[in-house]
């Protein structure tokens, strides 16, 4: 029972976070609620006992990827970012708001199509060890996630390579 009371908080830290990540129009606190959106997830894993993935969580992402975000905002010029007030246009809105309905229905129909909730309800009860996840995260078969990992740090270096030219006078 304290699991799910745990889980629905974090759940509305997460979705309320992510609204408020992407409707605020300044961007240091976009920041801040994507922050905040990172260490919901964290703690989703550690929810679920893999305090692994939690702890990589933490620090790749609510630490490095956003900090990264938060140095780029402050290298770039207080002017430049003053002119970028954007109104929301009715258009866009309904162009949104389209575009969120494709994607549910597309989800919708991939789940009923795949059974998958009646899938699920048949699964059995073993849980995946932190070793069988450490080896698919750092392992180089069929299956592992070694390439995802080295091309995440390609793109990295580029944020950071990308930061230092923004930050150079002309």
């Amino acid at each position: 029972m304290a699991n799910i009371i745990v889980f629905a908080i974090l759940a509305v830290v997460i979705l309320g976070s992510a609204i408020m990540c992407v409707t605020t129009k300044r961007i240091m606190r976009a920041a801040t609620f994507l922050l905040f959106v990172l260490f919901g997830v964290a703690g989703l894993y550690f929810l679920l006992d893999y305090t692994y993935l939690g702890a990589a969580q933490i620090s790749v992402y609510a630490g490095g990827i956003t900090m990264i975000y938060i140095f780029a905002i402050q290298l770039v010029s207080k002017r430049t970012l003053q002119g970028l007030v954007e109104r929301m246009k009715g258009s866009r809105v309904a162009f949104g708001a389209l575009v969120t309905l494709v994607g549910l229905a597309t989800v919708v129909v991939v789940f009923l199509k795949n059974q998958f909730i009646n899938n699920f309800a048949k699964l059995p009860d073993a849980e995946v060890s932190i070793e069988t996840i450490g080896n698919q995260l750092v392992g180089a078969d069929k299956y592992g996630y070694v390439l995802p990992f080295e091309f995440i740090s390609v793109f990295l270096l580029a944020c950071i390579i990308g930061g230092i030219v923004i930050s150079r006078k002309e």
